[in-house]
This record gives structure tokens, sequence and C-alpha cells, in this order.
């Protein structure tokens, strides 16, 4: 995973991996959603994956779609955006994502953990990718009284299940 931290006083050069999968993803989908409108019923079909119950979470933690775009530069992929809120204490159970993931936190601090890495915690302004198929074993509101948020961008084929939890 890679993190990136800005500051006033410090800005990276956008040569990051990371800052140039984040802007792109974001700037290739607003483009898109301008050029494509979505339906009504596109949103919930896309984004049902997404929407964990208490089952697979915690409570007071829920998920926000933003949108979903079919891409058409790259045929059979489609880019979803969605925001994450974790209440205090919030987590998600062990998961893993079609595609790729790119997380951007906007609110207080997140753990994360993807199999055979180390757990790690991202604060406001930092950002973290997940390679396709890895496994979440940890995602969680690393503060037991505030809440944390992160917007997340999926980029992956055309109607696949987003998420998928582990037993």
């Amino acid at each position: 995973m890679t993190a990136m931290s800005f500051s006033a006083a410090q800005r990276p050069t956008p040569s990051g991996s990371a800052v140039l999968a984040v802007v792109a993803g974001l700037a290739c989908a607003f483009a898109i959603g301008k050029a494509l409108p979505l339906t009504i019923d596109t949103v919930p079909g896309a984004l049902a994956p997404l929407c964990a119950t208490a089952a697979e979470s915690s409570p007071l933690d829920k998920v926000e779609p933003i949108g979903s775009y079919a891409l058409p530069n790259v045929p059979g992929k489609r880019v979803t955006i969605v925001r994450v809120f974790y209440g205090p204490g919030g987590f998600s159970r062990p998961h893993r994502h079609a595609g790729s993931v790119t997380a951007y936190v906007t609110k207080g601090e997140i753990r994360s953990q993807l199999g055979g890495g180390p757990v790690e915690t991202f604060g406001v302004g930092q950002s973290f990718f997940e390679p396709p198929g890895s496994t979440h074993l940890v995602s969680a509101n690393a503060s037991a009284t505030e809440p944390a948020e992160l917007i997340a961008v999926f980029v992956a084929d055309e109607g696949a299940q987003l998420t998928t939890y582990l037993e």
C-alpha cells in the first residue's frame, strides 16, 4: 500500500502513482458522468454489492453511492465511487474487491491491512491502493470515540460484484 499526505507547506509533484490514480479516476468519472448520465436503475444495480448490512460491518457504518460510470475508452470496465462512513469503533469484516480500489481518507483515521502486509493507519489527506483480488483483513475506524470517512474509487469489470465478504 502507498500512503501520501498533503500539507499546505509541502505539495508532492504529480509523479506519485497513487496521486495520479486518484486524480485520473476522479477526473474520468466526473467527465464521463457529465457525458453519460445514469438512469435511476443503474446506480442501485451497480452498487448493491457494496451496501453492507449489520452482519458485514458494525452499527453506524454505511456506504453511500456517489456515482458509477461505464468507461467508454476501456470497453467492459466501470468506475464506481462511494463514500464509506465508519462510526466510532466501526469496521468492515474481512473482504476482497473485484478490480482496483484507491481510497482517500476525508475524516478521522482508518486502520487497514491487506493480506500479508502490516496494519497501517491513514489520516485525512492520505490515500491507499488495493490491488485487484487482494484480501482486506482490516478495514476500520482507528478511533473508538470519533467517526471516520473515506472515498473509494473502484475500477472493475462491468457487472462485477465489487465486494465479497470472507467467511
